[in-house]
């Protein structure tokens, strides 16, 4: 009996393609080339921005690192995004388990799920300034207490994500582990949050993208020069009536390699995760 196969050809539609392509390059690889012409230039070299240097001045470097106060900035800098990155991982990863292992049982627990989700909607700009009056009454506009409300903040996205991880993890192994004697934290801590580790990789790869790069809630909340962040001590190259370019980009591109290091190891983990934890 003979079986006769069909060959399928893959076909691909080459207009789109292209056209994607461009739009990469355009919107994504273009701006940095741009950035990393400005930031390797010298000042009187920057008639024509895309043309090459005609002398490559990694001082630019140097004195950018020395403006921003580099090292205590950073040390700042990764102190919010490292304990912030911590503790969201800990309690938002058993928020959401609570959530939804209680949801079907509690009408607490479905509106604590509701409250969390709706708090996506609701933009940083609008709770801005009675933050700050807040922030400021309870003290905690300093990097202690910034990295608190980064938690929080974290929460709504974070419990979307992992929400939809855990209801794909079947309620059988906690029953199975209550019966041999487990608590609930034993039970999240041994069985289920190891089961997470793919939403558990794209929550810690956009907490630490998304603190390191935000430069709103820094600005409103920290005043004290001495923990101000990287990304607030990019203010130091605009003078009155100019800014220097050159400077500026060489410490914008300092400010980007460690997050850029990070999406460039972790980005499969982001794409798994998100299918993981978000579709299911």
């Amino acid at each position: 009996m003979k079986h006769n196969t069909v060959k399928v050809k893959e076909r691909y539609n080459w207009p789109v393609t292209i056209l994607l392509i461009i739009g990469i390059v355009v919107v994504i690889l273009l701006p940095l080339y741009m950035a990393l012409m400005i930031a390797i230039k010298d000042p009187s070299d920057m008639n024509n921005i895309l043309a090459l240097p005609k002398k490559i001045r990694l001082q630019n470097f140097v004195d950018a690192w020395v403006m921003t106060d580099f090292p205590r900035k950073f040390f700042n800098t990764a102190f919010i995004t490292v304990i912030n990155l911590i503790f969201t991982l800990i309690t938002n990863s058993f928020a959401a388990y609570a959530i939804t292992r209680n949801r079907k049982k509690s009408k607490f627990f479905s509106l604590m799920y509701y409250y969390f989700i709706s708090a996506m909607f609701i933009p940083f700009q609008v709770i801005m300034l009675p933050l700050v009056v807040q922030a400021n009454t309870f003290h905690l506009d300093n990097i202690f207490g910034i990295t608190f409300l980064y938690i929080i903040f974290g929460l709504p996205m974070n419990t979307f994500l992992y929400t939809g991880a855990v209801k794909a993890i079947p309620e059988a192994l906690d029953e199975a582990a209550m019966i041999d004697g487990a608590n609930p934290i034993q039970i999240f801590s041994r069985i289920i949050f190891p089961v997470l580790k793919p939403t558990t990789a794209t929550v810690a790869i956009l907490s630490f993208m998304w603190t390191w790069n935000d430069f709103t809630m820094p600005l409103v909340l920290l005043s004290d020069e001495s923990q101000q962040t990287l990304q607030l001590a990019q203010y130091v190259f605009k003078k009155q009536f100019s800014v220097d370019y050159n400077l500026a980009f060489a410490s914008y591109l300092l400010v980007l390699l460690p997050v850029l290091i990070v999406y460039i190891f972790c980005q499969k983990w982001i794409m798994n995760g998100v299918v993981a934890g978000a579709v299911k």
